[in-house]
């Protein structure tokens, strides 16, 4: 699987999460600019409430984004239940605190972080880390998370004792993984424990549509959540080859926002139009799923 990172391990983070911080602000601008094109896609799935998958309320936003705006952003894009996650994770603690069915916590590895800059220090030690899982098996007592993520794991980064015992972990706990990797460290993480159940961010980012739906075959335990991927649209209609993914397996596709920065908020509802022009033009029963039942079958919970 190759060797771990070495040396100025904080530089190859640090460049790797720009990368995709920059790749995130263009694939939204593709998103920005198809909101017309969404619209006019079918309105099947306009009306359907979403089930997001993917939802942060890290410290950066609170001020910007108080609780009551957080909620009002989730009515106007009908968003009824999210997964929920945050650094630090007082974030997902004050909106389970506010309202307990509508936020579905899972449990974030890290702990240290308070802003950008130490969240680069944590992301690149996290893994490998001597205090990782006694801070995951202390506030797992808490009883009210469902799963370990989003996390931040990279190919040999997933072949650490640290992940290994987090795998078990997980499996033991009956709690998901919610990962943000690429195809190297999902197949490692589920070579560590086949029963793992994993919740793969972003379809991988950049990952191949051939490769997902190879993953898919390979991992029924592994479900696919979509933000980001606004690779899904072609023009004006779904891209042929994540169309044959979702027919193939209509079960185990999740939307997602994924409010990773505070400008993310406010965007919400916009996301939102661009996931129901492409929904609409998807059998009824598949759009449902991948909108709210997907996900809701994942967690084990009821929706709304």
């Amino acid at each position: 699987m190759g060797s771990r990172f070495r040396g100025n391990d904080s530089y190859l983070f640090k460049r790797q999460f720009n990368n995709e911080r920059g790749l995130m602000k263009h694939l939204f601008s593709i998103v920005v600019g198809s909101l017309v094109l969404g619209a006019a896609m079918g309105s099947r799935a306009e009306e359907v409430p979403f089930f997001d998958g993917h939802l942060h309320y890290s410290g950066n936003a609170w001020e910007e984004t108080p609780p009551e705006k957080v909620i009002k952003l989730l009515d106007e894009a009908n968003i009824g239940r999210a997964l929920l996650s945050s650094t630090p994770i007082e974030g997902t603690l004050k909106l389970y605190a506010i309202d307990p069915k509508r936020f579905v916590p899972e449990l974030r590895v890290y702990h240290k972080a308070t802003s950008y800059e130490t969240w680069l220090v944590e992301r690149a030690n996290w893994w490998r880390a001597d205090d990782t899982l006694p801070f995951l098996e202390n506030e797992l007592k808490r009883g009210i998370y469902t799963g370990i993520g989003e996390f931040h794991l990279f190919g040999a980064e997933a072949e650490s004792d640290v992940i290994k015992r987090l795998v078990n972990l997980s499996v033991e706990k009956k709690l998901h993984l919610h990962a943000h990797s690429d195809a190297q460290a999902i197949e490692t993480l589920m070579s560590h424990n086949p029963k793992a159940k994993i919740l793969w961010a972003h379809a991988g980012m950049s990952t191949p549509v051939k490769t997902v739906g190879e993953f898919m075959a390979r991992y029924p335990s592994m479900y696919v959540e979509l933000s980001y991927r606004y690779d899904v649209v072609n023009g004006d209609e779904i891209d042929a080859g994540w169309k044959e993914l979702f027919l193939k397996f209509p079960d185990r596709f999740v939307m997602g926002s994924d409010t990773w920065t505070p400008s993310r908020w406010p965007e919400l509802p916009a996301i939102a139009t661009w996931y129901r022009g492409w929904l609409g033009k998807l059998p009824k029963d598949v759009a449902e799923n991948i909108a709210n039942k997907n996900l809701a079958r994942f967690l084990g919970v009821s929706f709304p």
